[in-house]
């Protein structure tokens, strides 16, 4: 048998991980999926990889994916665990040139308003990540805020020091709470003149339009969270080389949101002219760490996916060299539970 992947990186990684032998049976797990499974690293090794989590068909996916060689995904599958728990998750399986397999699980969140499913440890980790750069960026404005006279450049300096609140409150929430969203009606046009005011308060920024339906009711959410999937979108869209920016909003009647269709879902959608996502990314494009920059992190659309889902909804795009439009869906239905 060809020894696991001794790699720290991967055995750290807050996603969970799994590799999987031609035989079908478990050689390695990392502590986030065992934590996930509930089941310790070291046991899991032998199991065969359907009794491990039963009810997805992992075994023949598996063979699959070694005969066309190439990643498959699975998108909001129920798997069984041990002592008669479910655990919801997208599974992403990846063939090695060894004829193994690797297969990520990112858990999904399922009930919204209980609030007991948190978020996955790469968002938890991002929490960590973010807290101290915030606090140097907030006490910094501060400083500014009390030493410049100019009207502008104080508001300036209170639209930072209300951003790094913002995003203090969520790392905050995350680590806290377990990653439970904070649910309140939320008018998705509000949330879009917040996204124009942090835009346009950038240097050399980006054109922008909006065509909204004014019909649209409130829904809900955590404002926060679905802001940062807002500008994670319009971020992207400015490194993909764009120079302008179309925000919409509509009603889609009949959306598919994973297993469910949804009488309507209030839909965002992001538009660009920038290059489009590259061939090489577009399967892979939401996983954690796939970036198409040198120095990108490849965590802000994994990010903004599992935001989406956290809401019952999802994140999709389609994408052209000059048009590349991304799309948030947010069931309506929650708007009057």
């Amino acid at each position: 048998m060809p020894a696991p992947i001794p790699n720290d990186l991967l055995t750290l990684l807050g996603t969970g991980l799994a590799l999987a032998g031609q035989d079908g049976r478990i050689q390695w797990i990392n502590p986030a999926l065992g934590e996930a499974l509930d089941v310790g690293p070291r046991s899991a090794v032998g199991q065969d990889i359907n009794a491990l989590m039963r009810g997805a068909g992992l075994a023949a996916h598996l063979d699959r994916v070694r005969a066309e060689h190439r990643g498959f995904h699975l998108r909001a599958v129920t798997l069984g665990l041990a002592r008669g728990r479910e655990l919801l998750a997208d599974l992403l399986l990846q063939p090695l040139d060894d004829g193994r397999v690797m297969v990520e699980v990112h858990p999904l969140a399922t009930d919204l308003h209980a609030g007991t499913t948190p978020l996955s440890a790469t968002l938890r980790g991002f929490a960590h990540e973010v807290k101290n750069p915030l606090a140097g960026l907030r006490g910094a404005a501060q400083l500014l805020q009390r030493r410049v006279r100019d009207d502008d450049l104080r508001g300036l300096a209170a639209m930072v020091i209300a951003e790094a609140d913002r995003l203090a409150a969520l790392a905050d929430g995350l680590l806290r709470h377990g990653g439970s969203a904070r649910i309140a009606p939320v008018n998705v046009h509000e949330l879009l003149e917040r996204l124009e005011q942090l835009l346009l308060a950038e240097p050399d920024p980006l054109q922008l339009r909006h065509d909204y339906d004014p019909s649209l009711p409130d829904t809900r959410g955590d404002g926060d969270r679905l802001l940062q999937v807002l500008l994670n979108l319009a971020r992207n869209a400015r490194e993909a080389g764009a120079s302008s920016l179309v925000l919409r909003t509509r009603v889609e009647h009949g959306a598919r949101l994973g297993e469910r269709t949804v009488r309507a879902a209030l839909r965002v959608d992001v538009v660009d002219d920038g290059r489009g996502v590259a061939d090489a990314l577009r399967d892979a494009l939401f996983q954690p760490l796939v970036s198409g920059r040198p120095d990108g992190s490849g965590l802000g659309l994994a990010l903004s996916r599992e935001i989406a889902l956290e809401h019952g909804g999802d994140l999709r795009y389609v994408s052209r060299p000059g048009e590349t439009v991304f799309s948030l869906y947010l069931p309506m239905e929650r708007a009057h539970e």
